[in-house]
């Protein structure tokens, strides 16, 4: 099997980590949703030597990214977990959750199981970072995101990128407040909402 390789992923890895090493530096396990080739987990894992770096990704994907976990042999990065966000999460619960470009391939109704799920797996206290294209108050950001939006949905009708205000709304119905929206490359965001040491049960 040849190891999968993603160009966007090397060029935004570096931007990504610096935010990451801010809002993850009290966490210890992070469970990293849609984790596609792996190269992120890799390239985190080894720069935040402090946290477990759980990958998971739907079933198909985990052979391509146990190759780069194996090549990269890393006492934090425990074997891939198969997840489907519209079906069974795991049982044991994260103190940090990161995912990277999903939420625009997702449907609606996934974007909104995403956040279900979320809310069974966070600890109270723990932080949710999310990267991506996003809108605001209904408008593109750039050009290019809405040459993107158009491929997206000429892809699947069910996809797009998403308005922040409607996915700040997700997050906030399970105990999430916002505390940080980054700006990054290629015109994408790193949104970063903390739950309340009080919030979930």
């Amino acid at each position: 099997m040849t190891k999968a390789h993603a160009p966007v992923c090397e060029r935004n890895r570096e931007p990504i980590l610096a935010v990451l090493r801010g809002c993850f530096a009290d966490s210890r396990s992070v469970l990293e949703i849609g984790s596609g080739t792996g190269q992120h987990a890799v390239h985190f894992a080894a720069a935040m030597p402090w946290l477990s770096w759980q990958c998971s990704d739907r079933a198909e994907h985990l052979p391509g990214i146990r190759l780069w976990l194996d090549e990269a042999p890393l006492a934090n990065t425990p074997d891939p977990l198969a997840l489907d966000v519209s079906g069974e999460w795991p049982r044991r619960r994260f103190d940090a959750v990161f995912s990277a470009n999903t939420l625009h391939i997702m449907g609606w109704t996934e974007v909104e199981r995403f956040f279900a799920g979320i809310d069974a797996v966070l600890e109270a206290g723990g932080v949710l970072a999310v990267y991506g294209p996003f809108n605001y108050g209904g408008e593109y950001s750039s050009d290019s995101n809405r040459e993107f939006d158009a491929w997206l949905k000429a892809r699947d009708p069910r996809s797009g990128i998403r308005d922040f205000e409607a996915i700040d709304a997700l997050a906030r119905n399970i105990g999430l407040a916002l505390v940080d929206d980054v700006a990054m490359p290629a015109n994408n965001r790193t949104l970063v909402w903390r739950r309340a040491v009080g919030g979930g049960d």
